[in-house]
C-alpha cells in the first residue's frame, strides 16, 4: 500500500467542474496524488483535520511588482516579506514584473536567485520591454528563461519612462512587439494610458473639494485608459497577437475590450482588487495611500467590473502589488507615488465580496486562480485541484474574520489602503507544493518557492490545453 506524505481530511474541497465536495486529498512529493472519500482506508505520514473548512486551489496573483524601487527583486526581504504577505492571503504563485533598461539576460538570473532563496511562493516573471534591444531579445527570453508574457507601457512616450531607465516608445514599437508575440506564442500585457491626453489635461483646473482620490481620477480620466485599450486591442487583431489588458479599472475600458472581442477573441482582461473594493467615494477613504495608476474610479465603474467578473468578461483578478515604503505616499496627491501593496488581499477580498454579491464560487475561483494558470501556461500544474497537479491549496474558514492591518500584512511598505477593513473569512493554512507555507495562521520558517518556466501564454497556451485528456482540462 502506498504511504502518502499528507492526508487532508474532512474538508469541503472545490473541484473544477464538480463544485464543492466532501473529499480527502492525498499528497505525495508535492503533488495531489489522490482524491478519496473521507472513509477511505489509506496510509499517510500525517493527517490534518479540516472539518468545517473550505479548500480552494491556491490563489495566483498575476500582477506583482517587487523591489524597493519596484523594478526587480534584489534583496532577501524583497522576496521574503512580500511572499509572506502572499501566503498569509492564500496566494501560492506570483507572476512578477521585471523592469529594466538593461538586457534581461543579465537581470533575470539575479532576480530568479533572490526569489528561489527567499520566496514562500512559487513564481514566474513577466518582462517589461521598452527598447529595440529588448524587442530583438524577446525570442531569447522565451527560449532561455521560459518567459512568455511581456509588458510595455503605452504611456512611456518622451521621458515618461526615464525613472525606470526605459526609453520612450510609440505605436510602431507596439506593432513590432505584438507581431513578435504572435510569432512566438507569447502574450503582451500593455499598460494602457494615452499619455498625450494626460499631458493635454494637465493644465485643466481640477476640483479638489471632493477629496484627493477624486482629483487624481479627474487628472487621468477613464477615457484615457479606454482609448489606449481600444487601440492596442485593434492592433492585436491586426498582428494576430494575444493581448492581456492589465489592471482594468473602468466601465469604459472594459467596454472597449469587449467591443474588439466581438471580432477577435484573443483579448483578455485583468482587474485588480482595489477596483472591486475601493472607489473615489469610499468612506473613510485611504487618502493618498490609495493613489494608483489607473486611478481608483467611481462606484459605477466598480459595479461594471463586478458584472464583468460574474459573467466571465473579466478573466482574472490581481493586485498590482507595489512595496514602496509608506514615506513615498505621505505627501499631497500630486507628489505621492502611485501604487500600493495588495497581494495578501486578492483572495480574501475578492472571495468574500463576491460571495456577498451572489457571484458563484466557481467564477471566483476561476478569476483568482484557474484562469491565470491557463492564460500564462501553468495549467494544470497550477490553478486546479486534481490528481497530478501541484498541491497548492488555500484552506479558508468562512465563519472566521480577518482585520486587514499593515502590521499583519508583512509587506515592507508598512501600510495598506484597506487598513481596518473587516473581512468575513480567515485563511487558516496555505500549502505550496504540499509544504505548509502557513499553518494555523503562522508562517513557516522555511521558504520553498520555485521558479516556473512558461514557454507559451495566451492563445497558444489555451490551445495546448485542448490536447490534454478531458479530465485534466
Amino acid at each position: 500500500m502506498t504511504t502518502y506524505d499528507l492526508r487532508l481530511h474532512g474538508g469541503d474541497v472545490f473541484l473544477n467542474g464538480e463544485g464543492v465536495r466532501r473529499v480527502d486529498l492525498l499528497v505525495k512529493d508535492g503533488t495531489i496524488a489522490g482524491i478519496v472519500t473521507p472513509d477511505a482506508e489509506v496510509e499517510a505520514a500525517e493527517v490534518v483535520d479540516l472539518h468545517g473548512k473550505l479548500v480552494l486551489p491556491g490563489a495566483i496573483d498575476p500582477h506583482v511588482h517587487l523591489g524597493k524601487d519596484i523594478r526587480v527583486p534584489r534583496d532577501p526581504d524583497d522576496a521574503l516579506l512580500e511572499s509572506a504577505s502572499a501566503v498569509a492571503g492564500g496566494v501560492t504563485t506570483m507572476l512578477v514584473y521585471l523592469m529594466s533598461g538593461e538586457s534581461y539576460s543579465d537581470v533575470l538570473p539575479g532576480s530568479r536567485d533572490v526569489m528561489s532563496r527567499d520566496s514562500h511562493v512559487d513564481f514566474g516573471f513577466h518582462i517589461v520591454v521598452g527598447s529595440e534591444a529588448h524587442y530583438e531579445e524577446m525570442p531569447h527570453y522565451i527560449d532561455e528563461f521560459g518567459v512568455s508574457s511581456f509588458k510595455f507601457f503605452m504611456n512611456f512616450c518622451g521621458e515618461e519612462g526615464a525613472y525606470l531607465g526605459l526609453p520612450g516608445n510609440d505605436d510602431g514599437y507596439m506593432y513590432d512587439v505584438l507581431g513578435m508575440a504572435a510569432d512566438r506564442g507569447a502574450m503582451i500585457n500593455p499598460h494602457p494610458e494615452n499619455i498625450e491626453l494626460v499631458w493635454k489635461l494637465k493644465g485643466r483646473p481640477i476640483d479638489e473639494s471632493r477629496g484627493p482620490l477624486h482629483a487624481w481620477n479627474m487628472s487621468r480620466p477613464s477615457f484615457v485608459e479606454a482609448e489606449a485599450v481600444q487601440r492596442v486591442s485593434f492592433m492585436a487583431q491586426v498582428t494576430g497577437a494575444s493581448m492581456y489588458s492589465v489592471h482594468t479599472s473602468s466601465a469604459l475600458a472594459l467596454d472597449a475590450v469587449l467591443r474588439q472581442r466581438e471580432s477577435y477573441e484573443n483579448l483578455f482582461v485583468e482587474t485588480c482588487t482595489q477596483y472591486l473594493t475601493l472607489t473615489t467615494e469610499t468612506d473613510p477613504g485611504p487618502g493618498t495611500y490609495g493613489k494608483v495608476n489607473p486611478p481608483l474610479r467611481e462606484p459605477r465603474d466598480l459595479e461594471a467590473l463586478w458584472t464583468g467578473l460574474a459573467n466571465g468578461d473579466v478573466d482574472t483578478v490581481g493586485s498590482d502589488h507595489n512595496a514602496r515604503h509608506r514615506t513615498h505616499k505621505e505627501k499631497d496627491i500630486w507628489k505621492a507615488s502611485a501604487g500600493f501593496p495588495g497581494v495578501g488581499g486578492v483572495l480574501p477580498l475578492t472571495l468574500t465580496e463576491g460571495l456577498r454579491r451572489g457571484v458563484p464560487l466557481d467564477r471566483l475561483v476561476n478569476a483568482t486562480s484557474t484562469r491565470s494558470a491557463q492564460l500564462f501556461g501553468m495549467y494544470p500544474r497550477k490553478g486546479t485541484i486534481q490528481v497530478g497537479s501541484d498541491a497548492d491549496l488555500a484552506v479558508v474558514d468562512l465563519s472566521g474574520e480577518t482585520v486587514i492591518e499593515a502590521a499583519t500584512q508583512h509587506s515592507a511598505a508598512e501600510y495598506t489602503p484597506w487598513e481596518g477593513t473587516r473581512v468575513p473569512m480567515r485563511v487558516v493554512h496555505t500549502l505550496v507544493r504540499g509544504h505548509f507555507a502557513m499553518r494555523d495562521g503562522e508562517l513557516s520558517a522555511t521558504t520553498t518557492g520555485e521558479y516556473i518556466e512558461r514557454p507559451h501564454s495566451g492563445e497558444t497556451a489555451l490551445a495546448e490545453l485542448t490536447s490534454l485528456p478531458k479530465e485534466e482540462r
